[in-house]
């Protein structure tokens, strides 16, 4: 059930555009691969296949100022993420998040639960 409400989430906050690479988010607390470079309008999906909760979440001040925020859970800014004391954005083993990259330049992504133990990540819009 989660899963859908998953797909869901990243249906209504990043579209559906052209695929592009999966970012897996592993057992050992960092995303597969940590950097991706795609092409504008391209659509980058994160998937989960720990045992372990995991988030995309973006750095309010590592996207470009062009571009609309994204996170996992739909969530509208960086602080909104942090202040949060709920599970929504939270992926299981399984669940996929998808979000499509519309404006260049370079996105600074995080994992809320694991960012200090250095799981972030880039996309590369180019």
């Amino acid at each position: 059930m989660l899963a859908v409400g998953a797909t869901a989430i990243a249906g209504c906050l990043g579209g559906s555009g052209p695929s592009g690479p999966t970012v897996t988010m592993t057992g050992d607390l960092r995303f597969d691969p940590a950097d991706v470079a795609i092409d504008p309008g391209q659509q980058v999906t994160w998937v989960n296949e720990s045992g372990v909760p995991h988030t995309a979440s973006a750095y309010g001040e590592g996207i470009p100022d062009e571009a609309s925020y994204f996170a996992s859970g739909g969530y509208e800014s960086e602080q909104a993420v942090r202040q949060s004391t709920s599970a929504r954005g939270f992926l299981e083993r399984g669940e996929t998040y998808s979000y499509t990259f519309d404006v260049t330049g370079t996105y600074q992504y995080f994992c809320l639960p694991h960012e200090e133990s250095g799981m972030v990540g880039r996309v590369i819009v180019e």
